[in-house]
């Protein structure tokens, strides 16, 4: 049990074969169909697992690791700097962008609205609420994506020197990279309450 369970990869595969496993149930046992209300209902919980990665990360960076650093003794942040966070980031850029990718299949997919419809947020086609909010949470979910990939995730190569990428900054030029990186996601916390308000406000309010 307890080797299995130490096995992250085990495990998320695992996770996986149970939901497919309910799938097969709904399929054989509640006559269920594999059409395309199926489909876009897998993009949506692929989407869905995407971004409680994401915004879990976020959540982790702005809400535990910023505010608990400047407690840490001097000798013990590197184990965070040089192996937690990159790792971390590596989670967090990577669910970012499966997150868009996953939300715009899923978009482009909807009955309830047109792709164009969201992107002009229902303004062009007559009245539509979900096509509004869907929109307007796009475009959040969009800048927020635009700042991990070219704002937050390069300086925080700079200032973590992740990959040995940057051996020559001095001290403060890692501090400003740290304080840029720092305030873009703070900017996408900030984002994210809205974003996740629009995202679940298209579909039951």
């Amino acid at each position: 049990m307890a080797k299995f369970f130490g096995n992250l990869r085990n495990v998320v595969i695992a996770g996986f074969v149970l939901a497919i496993g309910i799938a097969a149930i709904y399929v054989g046992c509640l006559h269920g169909s594999l059409d395309s209300t199926f489909w876009a209902f897998v993009t949506r919980w692929l989407h869905v697992i995407s971004g409680v990665m994401w915004i879990g990360l976020l959540y982790y960076f702005n809400f535990v690791q910023i505010p608990t650093m400047p407690k840490v003794p001097a000798e013990l942040k590197g184990g965070v700097s040089g192996y937690i966070a990159p790792a971390a980031l590596f989670w967090f850029r990577y669910g970012a962008l499966a997150t868009i990718i996953l939300g715009l299949g899923l978009a482009s997919q909807s009955a309830a609205f047109s792709m164009p419809d969201a992107l002009t947020l229902g303004l062009t086609g007559g009245p539509n609420i979900a096509a509004t909010l869907i929109g307007i949470g796009m475009y959040l979910g969009l800048i927020m994506g635009f700042n991990v990939w070219f704002v937050i995730w390069p300086n925080q190569q700079k200032a973590l020197n992740i990959a040995g990428k940057y051996p020559s900054l001095s001290a403060d030029e890692k501090a400003a990279a740290a304080k840029t990186a720092m305030i873009f996601s703070r900017i996408n916390t900030m984002l994210s309450v809205p974003m996740l308000f629009c995202m679940v406000a298209a579909s039951h309010i």
